[in-house]
């Protein structure tokens, strides 16, 4: 199930600078509420763009450790309930007793994926450490990032969507997945990487956002060897990913970018 991810809106143009007043009509992103189930049980309620469900749905498993791969996964369903949607995931057996242990704990949730965390511990767990490594340069970085905006039709109509986008390690981009929020939009790209059969380990992910701790664990957890986001890393996701091995580049702009991690030296 896939709804509009935008819908039109009739607004006022206030003018500045000489710019006159009128009437206008935009497009806004849709943001939803997400009930997602796993085997019947309520896990989690997400606020996302209700587009590329299934492949949120896989993304959103992987990244909680609920499945190992794709594969792992017998169905996902969407449907409409009032005021939002219920996507379903249907797990084996012996993948049922950690998303029944989980929605134990989780009382509601957020974006941000602490809510329902019993201790700081349980946040800091160890990550997975990032063995896979690929061979960029400073070039296809930059035609990477020259060619996100052209990957974004969300973004354009509405201003109000952040994308995730899987490159090759020349820069092309293969594939991105939009949504209201960051991690939303790297769920969807993690799911549709597995779904499509792309291991993450051959290329890196670009983000158009700040580099929050969460998307480094999410990145990592997906195997990828780097990350690159648009904005600045806060200290927790620079410490993150220094101690997964995952290479970290962030405010990259067209002029240049920092390199805050790369011990594996694979940017040249």
């Amino acid at each position: 199930m896939t709804e509009a991810p935008s819908v039109p809106m009739a607004m006022r143009r206030l003018g500045f600078a000489g710019t006159t007043d009128g009437p206008i009509v935009r497009d806004i992103a849709v943001e939803a509420p997400i009930s997602v189930e796993v085997n019947g049980i309520g896990y989690a309620v997400m606020m996302a763009t209700p587009a590329d469900l299934e492949d949120y749905a896989a993304g959103f498993a992987l990244g909680e450790g609920l499945v190992q791969s794709a594969a792992q996964i017998r169905s996902i369903d969407a449907h409409p309930i009032e005021g939002g949607i219920a996507l379903r995931l249907w797990l084996p057996p012996e993948h049922s007793e950690r998303a029944l242990e989980r929605a134990r704990k989780r009382v509601s949730e957020s974006s941000c994926g602490l809510c329902g965390i019993e201790n700081i511990e349980e946040v800091l767990r160890p990550l997975p450490p990032v063995t896979a490594r690929i061979a960029t340069t400073r070039d296809a970085i930059a035609a990477a990032l020259a060619g996100l905006a052209d990957h974004q039709p969300l973004g354009h109509a509405t201003g109000a969507a952040h994308a995730a986008a899987f490159c090759d390690p020349d820069g092309r981009i293969r594939l991105v997945r939009e949504d209201v929020g960051r991690h939303n939009a790297l769920d969807k790209l993690v799911g549709a990487l597995a779904r499509a059969g792309v291991d993450p380990a051959t290329g890196f992910i670009l983000l158009s956002a700040r580099c929050s701790y969460e998307l480094v664990e999410k990145t990592a957890r997906a195997g990828c060897p780097m990350l690159v986001t648009i904005s600045a890393p806060t200290s927790l996701a620079a410490a993150r990913a220094a101690a997964a091995g995952l290479t970290l580049v962030s405010l990259a702009r067209p002029d240049s970018a920092l390199v805050v991690n790369d011990t594996r030296g694979m940017i040249a």
